[in-house]
């Protein structure tokens, strides 16, 4: 887990906000996040996506004015567009995805927001479409069970303006389901954050979440 410099955004709205407010995010990924605040970005795993096996979980503090919008890229590790990872050994299997968030005040501590199912979640890498792919003894991306699908990054999603109201609500996955490993354990996590990320945390690969901190 790293401390980062404090950032101060600029909220790219004319809609009057109040003073700015300090926050501090923890944030928790399987296996990689970049996170952006009124479409700049203040946080990113120093951990490559490249890297198989990254649980790790990193905190920043930054100010930014109220209303404040939250967009957070979430990719689980994959060796290509198969969605499989550890190809060609008898490990080879789809990966879990997995994201956390939560924000406190950081003057007093309090908390402020943290992901769950009101969060907007758009999938954009989906693999494979076939799950039996998983046992392929030739997983070839794009080919017969192993075909996949990703859908372009929308035009400005990280900015305040967008409007996502047509993209569907963050699923909201178990402990369990997700199994966090390293980094998870590090931080003393509300008990309102909950796990999210497309419907199937095997097959959805790359995820766009979106939230507005009023």
């Amino acid at each position: 887990m790293r401390n980062l410099l404090a950032v101060t955004l600029a909220l790219a709205t004319t809609q009057v906000s109040a003073e700015p407010l300090t926050l501090t995010a923890d944030v928790w990924a399987d296996n990689w996040f970049q996170m952006s605040v009124n479409g700049t970005s203040v946080l990113e795993d120093s951990v490559p996506i490249t890297t198989e096996r990254s649980f790790n979980a990193e905190t920043v503090t930054f100010s930014a004015e109220l209303p404040m919008t939250v967009a957070i890229k979430a990719m689980d590790f994959k060796e290509n567009d198969t969605g499989l990872e550890y190809i060609g050994t008898q490990r080879q299997q789809m990966g879990d995805g997995g994201l956390i968030a939560q924000f406190r005040n950081a003057e007093t501590g309090d908390l402020v927001t943290v992901t769950d199912q009101a969060m907007r979640c758009l999938v954009v890498h989906t693999a494979p479409v076939d799950r039996s792919c998983e046992s392929s003894s030739n997983p070839v991306a794009g080919e017969g069970t192993c075909a996949f699908e990703i859908t372009e990054e929308p035009n400005g999603w990280k900015l305040p303006d967008f409007d996502d109201a047509e993209w569907p609500q963050a699923t909201v996955h178990t402990a369990q389901s997700v199994d966090p490993k390293d980094g998870y354990d590090r931080i003393t996590w509300s008990g309102t954050a909950q796990f999210i990320w497309g419907p199937d945390l095997e097959r959805d690969n790359t995820v766009l979440c979106r939230l507005t901190i009023q």
